[in-house]
């Protein structure tokens, strides 16, 4: 999961300071491990289960584009459905103008969503729950839109803010890693290997997630932490060792 960092001193109040990825260990593979995990770090109460992290209030879904869209398109591969096609078509019109916006100020696409994708998303809302009825019900076309009238408004969240993105593509990458050394994570050694190997990935993505180079991070702590002390260990954080990170590029500049 990726959290906000926050530091504090004496008599100040909290500010923040970079973007942690954290990665946990378990022995376990239930839905109470995340659970326990946002319920440490987000201070939202007992979360019994993902399902219920949004009851609360605090936390509001923001559904993926990219979900939906998989599902048309393996229709429209399996069976050239007509309706898969046309669902493709006007989520592509979707993707066009996330295509344009990318990297603008998120007030700036907030604007531009409400402007012109709101009313494409409007239109299609129409148009799903027009065709739902022409279809039988135990159809993968059928399933596919009742699936996605389901989290209409968490797949509206995006119109609602600019920092949100159309899909969850871009966290689906960053645990690309993780799926594909699923089976050598099994064999850590101990429970102690385990959590070592967390706390060194949770190091290295958040270097990542903060535009540092993990390699050129790793390498300047290592090199720095035998004499570091103890006490001024937050100083070797990514956030706050990226400034010396910086400094031979911009000297050779």
């Amino acid at each position: 999961m990726d959290l906000r960092a926050r530091r504090s001193s004496r008599g100040r109040q909290h500010t923040s300071c970079g973007v942690v990825r954290v990665f946990t260990r378990s022995q376990r593979r239930t839905s109470a491990i995340p659970s326990e995990q946002l319920y440490r770090h987000t201070a939202s109460g007992w979360l019994r289960g993902l399902d219920q992290i949004y009851e609360a209030g605090r936390i509001q879904e923001a559904a993926c584009w990219a979900h939906v869209r998989r599902k048309f398109y393996d229709l429209e591969v399996a069976h050239k459905s007509p309706v898969a096609a046309e669902a493709l078509e006007r989520i592509a019109g979707l993707y066009a103008i996330e295509k344009e916006i990318r990297g603008r100020p998120p007030d700036e696409r907030r604007e531009v969503r409400n402007t012109r994708s709101r009313p494409l998303l409007e239109s299609l809302k129409q148009w799903f729950e027009e065709t739902l009825g022409k279809l039988s019900r135990k159809s993968g076309t059928a399933m596919a839109v009742r699936y996605t009238l389901g989290r209409w408004e968490a797949l509206m969240r995006f119109c609602d803010d600019g920092r949100i993105e159309i899909d969850n593509n871009a966290a689906e990458r960053a645990l690309r890693v993780v799926a594909l050394g699923r089976k050598n994570f099994l064999f850590a050694g101990s429970d102690g290997g385990g959590e070592s190997a967390a706390a060194i990935y949770s190091l290295l993505g958040s270097a990542k997630l903060n535009g540092i180079d993990p390699e050129s991070y790793l390498r300047n702590v290592l090199s720095r932490i035998a004499d570091h002390p103890i006490k001024r260990i937050e100083e070797l954080l990514p956030w706050n060792v990226a400034t010396s990170l910086e400094l031979p590029n911009q000297e050779a500049a």
